[in-house]
């Protein structure tokens, strides 16, 4: 299910993102951001992975990747884009087959790389 609401996408993402998953929901800042194909796809594989790990292992993982960058001196922005579940998304969220190929699990081979 997609959500529309500007101030609770800045509140959870530190003003910082155009959209947030939290299962079931995709949340966006702006109305305009539904015709964006390719941040629509980037946040359902966030919805995929957060189904891999029982949502919790997912935020746990997540927010441990995201700490141990920022503990290695990594800007913020940096810290979340070296997130192997971002680099994941990222890497993935032009190809509209993805979910259909994408394996169990696929996010650990974006953890070193």
């Amino acid at each position: 299910m997609i959500l529309v609401h500007k101030r609770l996408v800045a509140l959870l993402s530190g003003g910082f993102a155009a959209a947030i998953t939290l299962y079931p929901f995709i949340l966006l800042r702006e109305k305009s951001l539904l015709a964006n194909e390719s941040l629509l796809y980037h946040e359902k594989i966030h919805l995929r992975q957060q189904l891999e790990l029982a949502l919790i292992g997912f935020y746990v993982i997540y927010i441990l990747e995201y700490l141990i960058a920022r503990l290695r001196g990594m800007s913020h922005y940096k810290a979340y884009r070296n997130i192997s579940f971002e680099k994941e998304a990222y890497a993935n969220e032009k190809n509209s087959e993805y979910l259909r190929e994408k394996k169990y699990g696929s996010f650990v081979k974006y953890l070193y790389n």
